[in-house]
């Protein structure tokens, strides 16, 4: 590839973990250790180094679609009970102002209500598994928040709207968990379920697209979905909504898959 081409940048839909644990003593010490290697090796998976990044995060939600258009975002350390250093992390990324502004028109021109947050920072859902996949910082980054009604639909055609943004090297990510029922961590009863959900999953995400859509659209209906992802607790699911609604007709496929804290988790791809 000449210098002068622009790759089509992939859509991703990664785990972030839980809280800032790949950077704190952990027990077992292993635990997230997959998870963390699967992360640092995402960046030489990319066809070349993404232009900017739209971060889809699992811990921002809003009445209506928002974008961060701070053009030096701080840190929001939105986890709690964790070791003093860890609230001392850092995550220097540049915001993408101008790239806010569009975003936003895209969105409002496909029907759906969106704006500009220009105050608010990056949270953790961003900077944790960015600090593993792009540690240098240097690549500039905008939020987009989920809309707090978490409607399947509506997140998909949000990540339709976008798709374009993927042949202008512009790295779309989904940044959550495919299971994430806090109550279920570490509890071998969910092993099973989780499995069988994900098994679910991985078919919606693989199938073609047509039926892909029609089944997110309906992920409650998928095996245990209320107890891997709990009612009014999916925000962790939906970005990857985004994500396949970004892929438009690309295939998808899982690309990691682990078994942490009793519970399976995956991460999918969209090319």
């Amino acid at each position: 590839m000449s210098s002068q081409e622009i790759a089509r940048q992939p859509a991703l839909f990664i785990p972030h973990g839980g809280g800032p644990c790949f950077f704190m003593d952990w027990k077992p010490a292993d635990t997230w250790v997959g998870m963390g290697n699967f992360l640092k090796s995402l960046a030489g998976s990319l066809p070349q180094r993404p232009a900017a990044i739209v971060m889809v995060s699992a811990h921002w939600l809003t009445d209506e679609f928002q974008v961060t258009g701070n053009a030096r975002p701080q840190l929001i350390y939105d986890y709690y009970g964790f070791p003093p250093h860890t609230y001392e992390l850092t995550y220097p990324a540049p915001g993408h102002p101008a790239l806010a502004d569009r975003v936003v028109q895209i969105i409002r021109s496909d029907g759906l209500e969106a704006s500009v947050d220009a105050d608010r920072g990056f949270d953790h859902g961003m900077f944790i598994p960015l600090k593993l996949v792009f540690p240098e910082a240097e690549i500039p980054v905008i939020q987009l928040s989920l809309r707090k009604d978490l409607d399947p639909a509506s997140h998909v055609q949000l990540g339709r709207a976008l798709a374009p943004l993927r042949d202008e090297n512009v790295l779309i990510m989904g940044s959550g968990m495919s299971f994430h029922n806090m109550r279920a961590y570490g509890d071998t009863r969910f092993t099973g379920i989780s499995d069988e959900f994900d098994e679910w999953l991985t078919k919606a995400v693989e199938s073609p697209a047509a039926e892909r859509t029609e089944l997110l659209h309906a992920w409650e209906k998928a095996p245990f979905a209320r107890l891997c992802h709990p009612e009014g607790g999916e925000e962790h699911l939906i970005p990857l909504h985004v994500v396949a609604g970004a892929a438009g007709d690309a295939p998808g496929k899982k690309i990691y898959s682990e078994r942490v804290m009793q519970t399976t988790i995956s991460a999918f791809r969209f090319d």
